[in-house]
């Protein structure tokens, strides 16, 4: 293994609204612009109310399933505390911590580990459009170092 390297950049992604938008090309697009060899990768959204997940990226009923799955958990037809910014509001703070702000990827030979059938996805939970930044930070060796 050569010297450690250190890369980190921020990937501003836009959204439509409520929804799964992948983010597998742009990640691996950045870590081949910084010769990534092999280290570990850590994707992290700023946001409370949007997340991440690594999920399926074959079928495109997954992700449908899984919005209504987080509907049911968190509707917007509840009276809740937190209201002011909005009925899709505090639903949405709940389905950012029942998924997860932060992932951690393996790379190797200059490519995520995933599996066959993985992605990695931004999951807007806010009605309306958004600009979302995810900050990746790459930690490993690059290749030819």
């Amino acid at each position: 293994m050569g010297d450690v390297v250190q890369a980190s950049h921020d990937l501003v992604v836009p959204t439509r609204g409520k929804g799964f938008i992948e983010i597998t090309g742009a990640v691996s697009s950045w870590l081949d612009g910084i010769g990534a060899d092999a280290g570990l990768l850590t994707v992290f959204v700023s946001h409370t109310s949007a997340s991440l997940t690594i999920q399926e990226n074959a079928d495109p009923n997954v992700r449908v399933d899984l919005l209504h799955a987080l509907e049911c958990l968190a509707p917007e037809d509840r009276a809740y505390a937190h209201h002011e910014e909005g009925p899709d509001d505090m639903p949405s703070h709940i389905k950012a911590m029942l998924t997860s702000v932060s992932l951690s990827v393996p790379v190797r030979d200059g490519a995520m580990t995933l599996g066959t059938w993985q992605g990695l996805y931004l999951i807007e939970h806010r009605a309306a459009p958004h600009r979302r930044t995810v900050v990746l930070s790459f930690i490993g060796s690059a290749a030819g170092a």
